[in-house]
């Protein structure tokens, strides 16, 4: 377009910034950014509320608020951006301080900030919030309806899990496949699985989220039987699972104790569906393997989990499940191996304390040296 001599305006400009925060280049949005104050389009209220989005989406939230301190005017969509914003590098208070300066609250203000309480795992915020957007007029949209449902699921709060579906029943609210998944996922969460699975039948469409959420819901009560029945009706369907399946199966047969089939899985995972398990799926693995005694086999995920993660958390949690194992199952000098590595990775009193107890149940007082 450049070359051909034609100028951007305030309408190309908002989309080749939408497309700088796609790609997460900032240095690229920045250079839009300069070009548009050459032309004086900065102060145009669209291409001001696209530049604060794309330094918000890629994480830059002081030079979106530069660009917010200098429009000449603002829209609810200008503070809803800036709450988003800074929610979305965990500043929670800083994005309620905006919502709270906003003259006029729509939808989408509130919708953000209530998101920005639940994206950063302060639930209860986030339903005292919903509690007072009830008071107003401003009617909740789907968006809003997720959010809250994923505090419910996270607090096990049933009771107000359930008075919104019957909400969206009243008001006649055609459940989207989105929507549906939501209220599955806070049921199952929340411990009914008897409505999850019946709302689970009911739904005319499903995508793999849907899936994993049923599954996920099977695993964590420990129902792994039909958790792998309910993955092999999946692929039946031809819906291809994805990594996040693969995690609710690893559990499901963990929390079931059938490590056969876990390991069946994993190469299932690998050569018939080509996915490149990662330390959360070879975490999965060294809990199911320890949990059934094949300390060997479990050892070789934990090998497997430092090669393919950085994240020093991921082999952390893996030698925690190792260590419970060892003591479970007696075996002293593996327990000792495991607690001097957790010394490595995490040195504090814990630590100590959990080995201590292991060897007090083997009758063992020896306590590792870091």
């Amino acid at each position: 377009m450049l070359h051909n001599g034609l100028g951007p305006d305030n309408y190309t400009i908002p989309y080749v910034l939408k497309a700088c925060a796609a790609l997460r280049d900032c240095s690229l949005g920045k250079m839009v950014h300069g070009y548009s104050s050459k032309l004086g389009l900065v102060f145009d209220i669209f291409v001001g509320n696209s530049l604060m989005a794309m330094y918000s989406v890629c994480g830059d939230v002081i030079a979106a608020r530069h660009v917010f301190d200098e429009m000449p005017r603002l829209s609810a969509v200008s503070w809803s951006v800036m709450i988003s914003g800074y929610a979305k590098v965990g500043d929670v208070d800083s994005a309620r301080l905006f919502f709270d300066e906003a003259p006029e609250k729509d939808r989408g203000i509130w919708g953000a900030m209530i998101s920005g309480y639940v994206q950063n795992s302060c639930f209860k915020e986030g339903l005292y919030l919903f509690r007072l957007l009830q008071l107003t007029h401003v009617v909740p949209d789907e968006s809003i309806f997720v959010s809250i449902l994923s505090a419910c699921a996270h607090l096990g709060a049933l009771d107000i899990g359930i008075w919104i579906h019957r909400y969206l029943n009243r008001k006649t609210v055609s459940l989207s496949i989105r929507l549906s998944t939501s209220l599955l996922d806070m049921y199952a969460k929340c411990g009914n699985l008897e409505l999850a699975k019946r709302l689970f039948d009911s739904m005319p469409e499903r995508d793999i989220v849907c899936w994993n959420a049923m599954i996920s819901g099977l695993a964590m009560h420990g129902d792994g039987a039909s958790a792998l029945k309910m993955f092999s009706e999946m692929e039946k369907t031809g819906i291809k699972p994805d990594d996040i399946t693969f995690i609710a199966v690893f559990t499901a047969c963990s929390y079931s104790g059938m490590a056969h089939e876990g390991l069946q899985l994993l190469d299932k995972m690998s050569s018939l569906y080509e996915i490149e398990p990662k330390s959360e799926h070879y975490g999965c693995l060294v809990d199911l393997l320890s949990r059934a005694g094949l300390f060997g086999e479990a050892m070789v995920m934990i090998r497997r989990i430092t090669s393919t993660s950085w994240n020093g958390s991921e082999e952390t949690l893996a030698w925690r499940a190792f260590l419970s194992a060892c003591c479970n199952h007696g075996q002293a000098q593996l327990a000792e191996r495991a607690a001097k590595r957790l010394l490595r990775l995490e040195n504090h009193s814990g630590v100590y304390v959990c080995f201590q107890i292991c060897m007090q149940r083997l009758g063992n007082t020896v306590m590792p040296e870091g």
